[in-house]
């Protein structure tokens, strides 16, 4: 599976963006995809999940409520809706897709995409 992440920008602090991530091959419905960010001088942090079926989410505490993952397997994509961004949310959001949700979560999935960059100013 190969993964293309769009979507992010600079915008204002209470703003609004949504993340894209293209898939292409056949096992992408088969599979659980989630976004991790990493601010400059951080460490990559897990900020949300989806299952193969949309059926399961997980999100990090800091984003609940805020954002929202969903995908559509027709299109082969999934999108994180980040609402009221905060500057600390600025950072290189990648998605990255395995088999297993539990290993997108843990930031070891077998896909990742190259990263888009989400700015937030004060």
């Amino acid at each position: 599976v190969q993964l293309q992440a769009s979507g992010g920008g600079l915008v204002q602090a209470g703003g609004s963006l949504r993340l894209s991530c293209a898939a292409s091959g056949r096992a992408f419905s088969t599979y659980a995809t989630g976004w991790l960010r990493q601010a400059p001088g951080k460490e990559r942090e897990f900020v949300a999940a989806i299952s193969w079926d949309g059926g399961d989410t997980h999100y990090a505490d800091f984003v609940k409520g805020r954002f929202t993952i969903s995908r559509d397997n027709a299109k082969n994509t999934v999108y994180l809706q980040m609402n009221s961004l905060k500057p600390e949310d600025t950072a290189v959001y990648y998605c990255a897709a395995d088999p297993f949700e539990s290993q997108v979560v843990l930031g070891a999935g077998d896909s990742w995409g190259q990263g888009t960059l989400v700015t937030v100013s004060s």
